[in-house]
């Protein structure tokens, strides 16, 4: 697999931009009042302002208004994302709702970043930041479909990350005879066949797994940082060979992970146009996530032995970053059942891939 990825100008332009967007409307302090506010606004800091630079729209057709970039040509803007733990569900509004959403208006909605959206999609069993969402996208009795939030019901469930809420979903006759809602099929809106539904979850896998690497690199970057400026025993911190192997173990464990979530992204492009079978879809996506999931968690691990036991505490913007690790390494999937996966496929049996990468 390709482990070089000379980006071009303008896609490495692009994750710039989204990273100067976010370094000024979404700074740490936004991402902890997020956590504790109530207003729609303020739970989802900097979501105008990219908005207006088109990010919700990277995966929309340009004839729908959207840029029609694909997941490879924005992945970095992705990483971007997570490097500042950006609130709110981003991956599930900017990339699964386009790769299934086939209604015209819907597209130019998701474009303009006038839509918020959630999902519940596979074996996941909770819908993040559903509260936010205009509509939510569920996959339930083999089919897949799009539902307007106004018409379920939300119960927040506990999670490791308090600005990524979690909550579990009722829908049509999982309601029971007290809900009020419509029968399904009197408010399904146009999406793609279920058996298409592989390209916007493995997109989700792959996104979140770009996500993770972004955070991974904050988290380092401010334990070094947080290292260099400690001493112990007369001698600065990084002095210690036991404190810059494990910064190195971090830093090679992202290298290692960067590309597989690159080249997993322009496999996931591919099979949006049916180039690709499910099995290698599969593979590219699991190597993607397990490598990423990991990179992130030994990060956080590490960081929490540079910082100590302060690495805990309320005040310290680090544990915003920590919870995140945390909550996406399970999302769609964790390091254990991607692993799982590959290891499955490389022994013999890769029918396992054929269907969707499934989701925790």
């Amino acid at each position: 697999m390709e482990t070089n990825f000379p980006f071009p100008d303008d896609q490495l332009a692009f994750a710039y931009a989204v990273r100067e967007v976010l370094a000024e409307n979404c700074p740490a302090g936004a991402v902890r009042e997020a956590g504790q506010a109530v207003r729609r606004d303020e739970r989802l800091p900097a979501w105008p302002q990219l908005a207006d630079m088109g990010f919700f729209g990277v995966l929309v057709p340009e004839e729908h208004q959207g840029l029609g970039r694909g997941l490879a040509a924005s992945v970095l803007a992705f990483e971007e994302t997570g490097r500042a733990a950006l609130p709110g569900p981003v991956v599930e509004t900017a990339v699964v709702a386009p790769l299934l959403v086939r209604d015209e208006d819907l597209l130019v909605q998701l474009a303009a970043g006038k839509l918020c959206v959630s999902a519940r999609l596979g074996d996941q069993v909770h819908a993040p930041d559903a509260d936010l969402a205009d509509l939510l996208v569920v996959e339930r009795h083999g089919e897949t479909e799009v539902v307007p939030t106004a018409e379920v019901r939300l119960t927040p469930q506990a999670g490791a990350d308090p600005v990524r809420r979690l909550f579990s979903v009722a829908v049509g006759e999982e309601l029971g005879p007290a809900g009020t809602a419509l029968p399904l099929t009197a408010r399904r809106l146009p999406l793609t066949a279920t058996a298409m539904a592989a390209p916007a979850v493995a997109g989700a896998t792959v996104a979140v797994a770009a996500q993770l690497v972004g955070l991974a690199r904050h988290v380092l970057e401010v334990s070094v940082e947080h290292a260099g400026s400690r001493r112990q025993f007369g001698m600065p911190v990084p002095a210690f060979q036991a404190v810059k192997r494990r910064l190195a173990d971090v830093a090679t464990a992202i290298d290692l992970a960067a590309p597989l979530v690159y080249a997993a992204a322009a496999v996931v492009d591919r099979a949006a146009r049916g180039a690709v079978e499910p099995t290698g879809l599969g593979r590219a996506v699991s190597a993607a996530k397990a490598s990423a999931g990991e990179a992130a968690t030994r990060a956080a691990e590490t960081a929490l032995r540079v910082y100590g036991s302060v690495g805990y505490a309320e005040e310290l913007d680090l544990r915003l970053w920590l919870a995140r690790v945390w909550s996406l390494a399970s999302a769609y999937g964790d390091t254990g059942v991607h692993r799982a996966r590959l290891r499955t496929a490389v022994l013999g049996n890769p029918a396992a891939f054929s269907g969707l990468p499934r989701a925790l």
